[in-house]
């Protein structure tokens, strides 16, 4: 199921446009905390989702009856673009198991590229609650290449994409591959451009997260 968030009015639609805003996006640190304060408000937007008990919780007055969520849930990333949203959904979960897998884009000089995955680490995901984001979900192959290697470590029993942007080719790929998940995201683009970059999308996630790398 598609749950796009910026299709309702909240503070997500500040979030966006300042993490899509050239003259913002100058500031580094600022369009971290941006992408973090998203990934927050996907965490409340998710846990609706979750199961939860209720157990009795002593105040310094008496007894309240709280709710608690019931699910082992583990955070992914991809990394390094996936980082400060990945912070953001911790931040929220924080009693969350963590899972990061390195992908990257090998260029080739025809201007085609493929993706590398090069390293994972990951908890046992059987019966799980998965949560795997990544703020770019632009051809989609990245995300369904890093979920197929995180679920050698086990089935979970429910799966969620989270991504800030995702084009509608992306989204498909997605659910095509991994029907059961729930998708959530800030923004749909409907353009890629001929390498493959969303547009109007934001650019690239890592580099302005980071700063620029030495494209191989």
């Amino acid at each position: 199921m598609i749950h796009n968030l910026g299709e309702v009015n909240s503070l997500i639609q500040l979030y966006m446009a300042q993490l899509r805003d050239v003259h913002v996006q100058q500031d580094s640190l600022r369009f971290r905390k941006n992408m973090e304060r998203l990934g927050a408000c996907m965490a409340y937007e998710i846990s609706k989702t979750f199961n939860y008990e209720e157990r009795e919780t002593e105040t310094s007055l008496g007894t309240a009856i709280t709710r608690h969520p019931t699910d082992r849930i583990v955070l992914a990333t991809i990394l390094r673009a996936g980082l400060p949203l990945h912070q953001g959904l911790l931040d929220m979960i924080d009693h969350a198991g963590n899972a990061f897998v390195s992908a990257y884009r090998k260029h080739h000089k025809d201007g085609s590229f493929e993706i590398k995955l090069e390293y994972m680490s990951c908890p046992d995901l059987e019966g799980t609650t998965l949560i795997l984001c990544d703020p770019m979900i632009a051809t989609g192959a990245s995300i369904v290449l890093a979920l197929q290697e995180l679920l050698k470590n086990g089935t979970p029993k429910s799966i969620h994409l989270a991504t800030a942007i995702a084009s509608v080719q992306g989204i498909e790929h997605a659910e095509r591959m991994f029907p059961e998940a729930d998708i959530w995201l800030g923004g749909l683009d409907e353009e890629l451009t001929a390498k493959s970059y969303i547009v109007p999308g934001l650019g690239d996630a890592g580099d302005l997260s980071f700063g620029p790398k030495v494209q191989d």
